[in-house]
């Protein structure tokens, strides 16, 4: 399960809300190689879905990852941090064994 708290689903909304993506959108978060510690998140509103792909919703927001990401994000939070020292989207990842100081990459 990918969970989604309260702070992302609200930044989702209001993203949604302010442009062309479409009730048929879910939120795509997959991972790729990259980053200063090896792994990055992506986050991207997609509409077509793929063989492989997992689907959840919690919190009334559907993710989509392919099967790939999904063994590193499992049991992951995706949340949103504003203001002036705010990190925007973020993930809260139990499988990451240490994380880049900027949040974005990490390794397992």
């Amino acid at each position: 399960m990918i969970f989604v708290a309260d702070s992302a689903k609200d930044k989702i909304t209001e993203l949604k809300s302010g442009s062309n993506i479409t009730e048929n959108h879910f939120v795509r978060v997959s991972v790729t190689s990259g980053g200063c510690s090896g792994l990055s998140y992506q986050l991207d509103f997609d509409d077509k879905k793929q063989a492989d792909d997992q689907i959840f919703e919690d919190n009334e927001v559907k993710v989509v990852t392919d099967l790939k990401s999904f063994l590193y994000l499992c049991n992951t939070t995706l949340e949103f941090s504003g203001g002036l020292n705010g990190k925007g989207f973020f993930f809260n990842n139990p499988n990451a064994s240490r994380t880049c100081g900027c949040g974005e990459s990490f390794a397992v």
